[in-house]
């Protein structure tokens, strides 16, 4: 089928895959690309011709300078061309990446529905009361297990306060009473003897000392009376 028999009619053929136009827009891209280049490379060589032969031969000087408006104008258009593909492809690319994300987010909310199936709103309320209730039972039996039913749970707690501060009282009178007196600090005993002690030793030592047979004599007499 010709070209125009494949634009205005004729049996339609598959349309590729965003890939692959992507794929042959990128192709043809770069074959402009390189067509790009070789015209500029061109366009200088006729440029230099001109400019040597601008007084020598004015002709091919002329010659040069047409070839080289015409590379020009392929130049660009090969420029336009281009920058229409790039938005193509640049557009492309985007469908194709939004393609894939809602493929991507269709995926995910199959899923959820599939998971979700089986599973009814009201169904699951009855099972979270279920659990709640469930769980006030297990704590009303803790709390039953852990009551001290007949381990003094007839003590009241006021008692046993008062009674502590008792017993706490009692210390406290007993420390207060039982610190000890200071003891009064005696005076030393004298290391001599007093006077009337003194005294008597003195007289000791002098009838020790005289003999009856010195009654009579005056210095004894005198000593005696001394003494005495």
């Amino acid at each position: 089928m010709s070209f125009f028999g494949k634009m205005f009619g004729g049996k339609k053929e598959m349309a590729p895959t965003t890939g692959e136009a992507i794929q042959k827009l990128r192709e043809t891209e770069n074959m402009l690309i390189k067509k790009q280049e070789f015209l500029e490379s061109k366009i200088e060589e006729e440029l230099n011709t001109a400019r040597k032969n601008a007084s020598k031969n004015k002709r091919v000087a002329l010659q040069a300078l047409k070839k080289k408006k015409r590379l020009e104008k392929q130049l660009q258009q090969i420029d336009g061309t281009l920058s229409t593909i790039e938005m193509q492809r640049e557009a492309l690319e985007s469908a194709n990446t939004n393609t894939a994300v809602l493929t991507t987010m269709k995926n995910a909310a199959d899923a959820l529905k599939s998971a979700h199936q089986n599973m009814d709103v009201d169904k699951v309320h009855d099972m979270m009361d279920d659990i709640a209730e469930q769980q006030d039972v297990a704590r009303e039996i803790s709390d039953a297990i852990s009551n001290p039913v007949a381990f003094g749970a007839d003590l009241d707690d006021e008692d046993l306060e008062r009674e502590l501060d008792e017993l706490e009282q009692e210390n406290f009178d007993k420390e207060i009473i039982g610190i000890p007196e200071p003891t009064p600090t005696l005076p030393e005993a004298p290391t001599e003897d007093l006077p009337e002690k003194a005294k008597e030793k003195k007289k000791a030592t002098v009838a020790s000392a005289t003999k009856p047979e010195d009654d009579d004599d005056p210095v004894m007499q005198q000593l005696l009376s001394w003494a005495n």
